[in-house]
C-alpha cells in the first residue's frame, strides 16, 4: 500500500444506512459501508431481535454469538416492531433522516405494513432501498423463501460442486450466496447514491440471492446456448484448463496450482524438469485431450515431496501455486498478518474477538472495524429521545407496549 497520510473523513462519512433486515446478505451490505463512514442503525425486532445473534458459537454475552458479533459490526441498535402502526409511524421518522434503507422480508411484507416502497419514497423522495430476497421482487418465483443453499442450487453453483457422479457438495460456505448478494447490494446502493446527488432521486435496488450466485459461473451460460453444452462437476479441476486444480504433497497436504495458459505449463515443466512434457503438451489443446496423463504426471512430482518444496519450485518458476489453507493456516501465516487480513477488536464482557479486517484496502481512506456487534437496543434512548425527540414517558410507554 502506498505510504499516505490517511484522510480525516472517510468516503461515506455523513450517509445514515437503517438496516431493517436479518441474517447476512443485506446486512453485509451495511457493513461494508459501515467501515468506510456510512452510520449503520440496525432495527430489530424487540422480541429477540436478529436471529443471527444466536446463529452460530454463543459467548459470554446472551444473544452474541461470534457470527453475530462478527457480521453486526460498526452499528447501533434500536428495537422496534414494523408491523405495528406505532412502530410503522416512528420507522417514517427514521426514514426522513436516512440515505439508505437494507431490508430482505419476503416480497410484499413491507408493503402489508405501510412500509413499501411507495411510502417510504413519499417519506424521504431521496432515499435508496435495498431489497434482498431469494429469487428478486418480480418473477413468479418471487414469494418462496430463499437462503444462500436454496440460491446456490438454483443458481448453478451446486450443481458444479463436488467429484464427478456423486451427490453435489455444498460449495464452501454455506453463506456464499448471501456475501456475494451483500456486496453486489452494495455496488447498487452506491450506483444508486450517485445518482441521487446528481439528480435527487432515490431508487430501489433489487438483488436476488441466485443472480448473484449465477453470475460468477463464467461461460456457462453462451455455451449453453451456443452448442448445448452442459458442464458437470468437475471435481478438483476444471474442464477449461489443464492441469488446473488441487495436488497431494509428499507430506500428506495439499496445494493448488493453475495453469490456464500455455506459458504457464512451460514454466511449471521447468520446475518438474520434465521438457518431454512440455514436448508432448505444449498447447492447452493437447492437455484437455490427455489430460488424464497431465494431471498423473504433476500428482506423481508433487506427491514426490513436502508441500513447502513444491511450492518453493512453483514460486521460483513463477507458477501460480499456493497451500490450501485451513483457518489455522490463515490466522499463523506472515503474509495475512502483514496484510492486515484479521482485526482484534475489545468486547466488554467477553475480550478481545478477531474477526475478518475491512475491504478493500485504500491508500487515502482505509476502512476499520471500531466496534462488533451491539447488545439488542442498546441504542433506543440515543436515537428515540435524543434524535426523534420522545419523552422519557413516551419510550417507556412503547416498551411497555412492545412497539419498541
Amino acid at each position: 500500500m502506498p505510504d499516505e497520510e490517511p484522510a480525516t473523513d472517510l468516503p461515506l462519512a455523513g450517509i445514515r444506512v437503517l438496516d431493517a433486515a436479518c441474517f447476512i446478505a443485506a446486512p453485509f451490505t451495511a457493513s461494508i459501508m459501515s467501515e468506510f463512514g456510512a452510520e449503520v442503525i440496525k432495527v430489530e425486532h424487540p422480541a429477540g431481535g436478529d436471529p443471527w445473534r444466536r446463529y452460530g458459537t454463543a459467548t459470554e454475552l446472551p444473544d452474541c454469538s461470534l457470527a453475530w458479533l462478527t457480521e453486526a459490526r460498526n452499528r447501533r441498535s434500536i428495537t422496534l416492531d414494523l408491523s405495528r402502526v406505532e412502530g410503522a409511524d416512528l420507522f417514517l421518522d427514521l426514514v426522513r433522516g436516512a440515505d439508505v434503507v437494507c431490508e430482505n422480508f419476503r416480497p410484499g411484507k413491507l408493503e402489508a405494513w405501510g412500509l413499501g416502497w411507495e411510502a417510504l419514497s413519499a417519506a424521504n423522495p431521496g432515499l435508496v432501498m435495498l431489497r434482498v430476497s431469494g429469487y428478486g421482487q418480480s418473477g413468479p418465483y418471487r414469494d418462496r423463501p430463499g437462503f444462500a443453499r436454496i440460491a446456490h442450487a438454483y443458481g448453478g453453483l451446486t450443481y458444479l460442486s463436488g467429484m464427478p457422479g456423486e451427490t453435489p457438495v455444498t460449495p464452501g460456505s454455506t453463506s456464499l450466496g448471501d456475501y456475494m448478494t451483500g456486496m453486489y447490494g452494495c455496488i447498487g446502493v452506491l450506483l444508486a447514491l450517485r445518482h441521487r446527488d446528481r439528480t435527487g432521486d432515490g431508487q430501489v435496488v433489487d438483488c436476488a440471492l441466485y443472480e448473484s450466485v449465477f453470475r460468477a459461473l463464467d461461460e456457462i451460460a453462451p455455451r449453453y446456448v451456443r452448442e448445448g453444452f452442459v458442464r458437470e462437476a468437475e471435481g478438483t479441476g476444471t474442464v477449461n484448463a489443464c492441469p488446473h486444480g488441487h495436488f497431494t504433497a509428499g507430506d500428506g497436504s495439499f496445494l493448488a496450482i493453475a495453469c490456464t495458459t500455455d506459458k504457464m505449463f512451460e514454466r511449471l515443466t521447468r520446475a518438474m524438469e520434465r521438457p518431454d512434457l512440455l514436448a508432448s503438451y505444449a498447447r492447452q489443446e493437447a492437455r484437455l485431450a490427455g489430460r488424464a496423463e497431465v494431471l498423473a504426471e504433476v500428482e506423481a512430482w508433487t506427491s514426490s515431496m513436502p508441500r513447502d518444496r513444491v511450492l518453493a519450485l512453483c514460486t521460483g518458476h513463477s507458477v501460480p501455486a499456493g497451500p490450501v489453507n485451513s483457518i489455522a493456516d490463515i490466522v499463523n501465516d506472515p503474509h495475512v498478518r502483514e496484510r492486515g487480513t484479521l482485526a482484534s477488536i475489545e468486547v466488554p464482557g467477553i475480550g478481545p474477538v478477531t474477526v475478518p479486517a475491512a475491504l478493500p484496502q485504500l491508500s487515502r481512506t482505509p476502512g476499520s472495524v471500531k466496534s462488533l456487534g451491539p447488545r439488542l437496543g442498546a441504542d433506543n434512548i440515543g436515537v428515540y429521545r435524543d434524535e426523534l425527540g420522545l419523552t422519557e414517558e413516551r419510550i417507556h410507554q412503547l416498551q411497555e407496549a412492545g412497539v419498541i
